[in-house]
């Protein structure tokens, strides 16, 4: 008996849609919370395992490259397997990997173990989305998309505190242990409660265009993530980056005309799609993640904080962030997408510019009202680009269009992290400076200010309908 795509098997009912979403959160917040914790533990694991701190950033970037290079076989994955059958799978692999993580011995295992690691995570966010994606009707994807979106904007506040406390008052082995319960429960709802199937017709591996489309991307993220470490050289990252770009437009080519393509570009026709995920969406995306990058630096650097009194100050940054739910749903439903994208998009850039006027001296309740608006219009734009892009997208099309959009994020991701870091340390070599300062955190924030901006405008090429199915905006009114 042949089995139903899941488009068609699954009901789409409200209820269902938001069960899937706030399952699919939980993994995703587990995912992020991991990336997060980590970096607060490197010096107490090096010394551990008898090696310097320094050393053990490997560990981040053999999990950033496992990723890369398993993010585009997600989508065939869940096709050829069932979605729900590979995030299970994902859940699983990223949780026995987190334990052998907080069991590991030596830098060896540790990297062995976060290879895993990177493998699950690879599978879970795009194929979450698909799940998501399957279970949600237009109508309800609004809802759904702003659910799985609060991880990655709660994760990055909990992360870096709760990692210093679990290292200080437990040991790092805890940062690792905590995923435990969470895969547990993760792996009992989705069990419990995400039905699943496998498409009808599933399409042979293209082996080449996985090759190539791993092999770039790997390269071009690694690059990205070199060009923060400028004192590892520079010669080798701009290789990398040169190499990425060289091997993703071969895979381009490939997959354009290949029969069975890994994954199907006709995504990008698509307008919506095109304008939110790879054209003013990436772009909107490096400024998005650049910010936090930078603030952090600023406070502690530029205006002499402990790190403790930072993460203080940047709090509000965050927490905003989650409120923002109630108003982000029926703002879009009030005004729809092209307005609320180019408008909140100013406001989200202009705050962004706004932080490089601030200095020491700038009354403290000032900086806090700055850190809510620059919260609340991230957040806004955040879900309402993670949205839009899925809005026109046929059920034929979800699968690649979900690994699609979880590549060009961790792109967008690396490159906004690269763009800032590049900047304060070109604006530091501009003033032969042995340190920065904060005329260094002024210039980038106003470029990056600036970048996003240039998006915000870009978006004004939206018709007034765009999404207008899954805003339930009506235009005219």
């Amino acid at each position: 008996m042949t089995a139903l795509p899941e488009t068609e098997a699954l009901p789409e009912t409200a209820t269902n849609a938001r069960r899937v979403a706030l399952i699919v959160a939980i993994a995703f917040f587990m995912q992020l919370l991991d990336s997060t914790i980590i970096s607060t533990s490197l010096p107490q694991m090096g010394q551990s395992f008898g090696v310097p701190a320094v050393a053990m950033s490997i560990g981040i970037t053999v999990y950033m490259l496992t990723m890369a290079v398993f993010v585009p076989l997600s989508g065939w994955l869940a096709d050829r397997f069932g979605a729900r059958k590979i995030f299970l799978v994902a859940i699983a692999l990223f949780t026995l990997a987190s334990l052998a993580c907080g069991f590991s011995q030596n830098l060896t295992e540790f990297v062995a173990a976060r290879a895993v690691q990177g493998l699950g995570s690879a599978l879970m966010t795009p194929v979450g989305r698909i799940l998501v994606l399957r279970n949600a009707s237009k109508s309800e994807l609004l809802n759904a998309t702003a659910l799985i979106t609060w991880p990655a904007l709660f994760a990055p506040v909990v992360g870096p505190v709760l990692g210093g406390f679990i290292t200080t008052t437990l040991s790092w082995h805890w940062n690792f242990f905590i995923n435990i319960p969470l895969g547990l429960v993760g792996l009992a709802l989705v069990a419990r409660f995400i039905p699943g199937d496998r498409e009808a017709d599933p399409k042979p591996l293209d082996w080449p265009g996985f090759f190539l489309t791993s092999l770039g991307l790997a390269c071009l993220l690694y690059g990205l993530e070199r060009i923060a470490h400028p004192e590892d050289g520079m010669l080798p990252t701009i290789a990398l980056i040169a190499a990425g770009i060289v091997i993703g437009w071969l895979a381009v080519r490939h997959l354009r005309r290949a029969p069975h393509p890994l994954l199907d570009l006709s995504s990008f026709k698509v307008l919506t799609f095109a304008i939110s995920t790879l054209a003013a969406g990436t772009i909107f995306r490096v400024a998005i993640n650049a910010t936090p990058f930078l603030l952090p630096l600023l406070f502690q650097l530029g205006f002499g904080l402990s790190p403790v009194d930072a993460g203080l100050m940047i709090l509000a940054y965050f927490l905003d962030n989650l409120g923002m739910k109630t108003v982000t749903t029926p703002t879009l439903r009030r005004f729809g997408f092209r307005p609320v994208m180019v408008v909140n998009g100013i406001i989200a850039s202009a705050s962004i510019m706004a932080c490089g006027v601030i200095s020491p001296q700038t009354p403290q309740a000032l900086v806090v009202a700055l850190m809510l608006i620059a919260g609340l219009s991230r957040s806004m734009q955040f879900t309402a680009l993670n949205t839009l892009a899925f809005a026109d997208i046929d059920a034929a099309q979800r699968s690649s269009a979900a690994t699609l959009s979880s590549m060009l994020q961790q792109v967008a991701m690396l490159f906004g992290v690269a763009v800032a870091a590049a900047i304060l340390n070109l604006s530091q070599i501009a003033r032969a400076q042995p340190s920065l300062d904060l005329v260094d955190f002024r210039i980038a924030f106003f470029v990056i200010g600036a970048i996003g901006l240039m998006a915000a405008l870009r978006f004004l090429v939206l018709p007034p309908a765009a999404g207008a199915e899954v805003s339930g905006h009506a235009p005219g009114n």
